[in-house]
């Protein structure tokens, strides 16, 4: 897995930058969203090792530092793999604890739609940095020899059907933002005129419905010129 180490020049920038679009990221939530990112902004101010890229931590000090059960903690690091932000580096094996790896990449990806909230220096940093989910832009900085470029995390695109089809096509015209949210999605129905779609959480869904819905359309619409509405909803919701 690649991603970009905040570690060497400018590395305390860097830091501030990943926690305050995580921050800010998620106060545009909703409060299941607000809370999941601020159970991980904890883990990463207290145990994260920004050098090695590695969170080792137990589900009993987790339970701890969040004020909540085992059983919590175990559902919520779950949605934090699903979502992309966790990978296991070291599986925990006789009496050891997992070690946990954050994926920088999609996580700061993820929190695009802040970026510009946060004011327009920021936003250049990012774009620069890692890359636009909204643009397709760049793919790190070349220059800078303390970051390593990475590439958007491999998402499915063998959706079948007339999804599978726009999709397809998504891919090839702006691909950062297929990897990024189109990838996510899936048809859940496709009723005469209309099509509705699946994302696996609220802030996805909310986050196409405010961005992508043109853009999904005309791609409907090129294949099945039949199609006049879109509609996404979340698998949560």
């Amino acid at each position: 897995m690649q991603v970009t180490k905040p570690v060497g020049r400018n590395a305390s920038a860097l830091k501030y930058d990943i926690l305050s679009a995580l921050g800010v990221s998620a106060l545009s939530g909703d409060k299941h969203r607000q809370r999941l990112v601020l159970r991980l902004i904890v883990l990463i101010t207290t145990r994260y090792n920004w050098q090695n890229n590695e969170l080792s931590i137990g589900r009993a000090e987790m339970a701890r530092l969040w004020s909540v059960n085992e059983r919590t903690v175990k559902r919520e690091i779950a949605k934090m793999r699903t979502a992309g932000w966790l990978e296991v580096k070291r599986a925990g094996v006789k009496g050891r604890v997992t070690v946990y790896a954050l994926n920088i990449a999609d996580l700061m990806r993820g929190t695009a739609n802040v970026w510009a909230v946060i004011g327009s220096d920021f936003e250049d940093r990012m774009q620069e940095r890692h890359g636009g989910a909204q643009d397709g832009a760049g793919q790190g900085d070349a220059t800078d020899p303390n970051v390593i470029l990475f590439q958007p995390r491999s998402r499915s695109t063998s959706a079948e059907g007339t999804w599978g089809r726009v999709l397809a096509q998504l891919h090839a015209e702006v691909p950062a933002q297929a990897a990024t949210w189109f990838g996510q999605l899936s048809e859940m129905a496709h009723e005469g005129e209309r099509v509705t779609l699946l994302a696996p959480s609220r802030f996805i869904a909310n986050y196409v419905r405010g961005h992508f819905m043109s853009r999904i359309l005309r791609g409907y619409v090129a294949i099945d010129p039949s199609i006049r509405q879109i509609e996404v909803v979340a698998a949560e919701e």
